[in-house]
């Protein structure tokens, strides 16, 4: 099977709320990515309209079927490449509540997956999205089993591992991680696919986004990482565009020597849940 070669934005996605301007960067990169030989591309969380939004969050949610998401079909499929971002989703709750959301377009267009955060981070997701309730969100794309978490996601063993179980292969996770927390980027990614045997392609924001006591730091360090624990390609700080493959027969290999989901004993893990 042909390796899937994928791209990661790291970059902030252009002032928050300006909508206009992170799809004209996604029109950039996804034409760089292309030509590159990209079949995906991975932007950040809330990568449609900033994460910094304060109370513009309702104001700036839209339906999974809305504006950005025809408009990211549209650059999908001018460029014939997958495309995965983040925006805040409007879902027609009854309490006006909004998911931080990613979704998946597939190169033709067409809506592949979409996925709620369900692990918020601090006051400001907290007060101002809901979590979602569906831990794994699965699509194919040229023959890899892709899922999708968000950030914070990551950080929780219990998550990674339902996707490993499910059989995902290539975990996407566009991210917003700030300083000064690097340690996740540098340490616990590359032991999430190595302890799950999976990929992990995480897209962060780079850059300082807000005002005053709300200004907040990105630390970029964008990555794909292996399922043999190694990074593939790693971004700097500022903002970048790398890519690397995720090679099925490498996931095979890695698979049959390590035997770490083989071992698993779910018998003793029941006080965990």
């Amino acid at each position: 099977m042909t390796p899937l070669r994928t791209a990661l934005l790291q970059g902030p996605g252009g002032v928050p709320g300006s909508t206009a301007d992170s799809l004209a960067a996604l029109d950039r990169a996804a034409g760089r990515a292309a030509a590159a030989g990209a079949r995906l591309l991975v932007a950040s969380e809330l990568y449609l309209t900033g994460y910094a939004l304060g109370e513009r969050v309702a104001e700036l949610a839209e339906p999974a079927d809305g504006p950005g998401a025809r408009a990211v079909a549209g650059i999908a499929a001018a460029h014939g490449l997958a495309v995965a971002y983040g925006y805040p989703e409007r879902a027609g709750r009854e309490d006006g509540g909004v998911y931080n959301s990613v979704q998946l377009i597939g190169p033709d267009g067409t809506r592949l997956a979409n996925y709620r955060k369900t692990h918020l981070y601090g006051e400001f997701e907290n007060a101002r999205f809901v979590p979602g309730d569906t831990p794994v969100v699965q699509a194919d794309l040229d023959g890899v089993r892709v899922g999708l978490l968000v950030c914070y996601d990551v950080e929780f063993p219990e998550a990674v591992r339902a996707h490993a179980l499910a059989g995902t292969e290539l975990l996407l996770v566009p991210t917003a991680l700030m300083r000064p927390y690097e340690i996740v980027a540098e340490t616990v990614l590359p032991a999430r696919a190595f302890e799950n045997q999976l990929y992990i392609a995480y897209a962060n924001r780079c850059g300082t986004e807000g005002e005053g006591a709300g200004e907040l730091s990105f630390t970029g360090l964008s990555c794909l990482a292996a399922p043999d624990g190694t990074v593939r390609a790693r971004a700097g700080t500022g903002e970048d565009l790398i890519t690397a493959d995720v090679d099925p027969a490498l996931l095979r290999a890695s698979r049959a020597a390590n035997p770490y989901l083989r071992d698993r004993r779910p018998e003793l893990y029941a006080s965990l849940v």
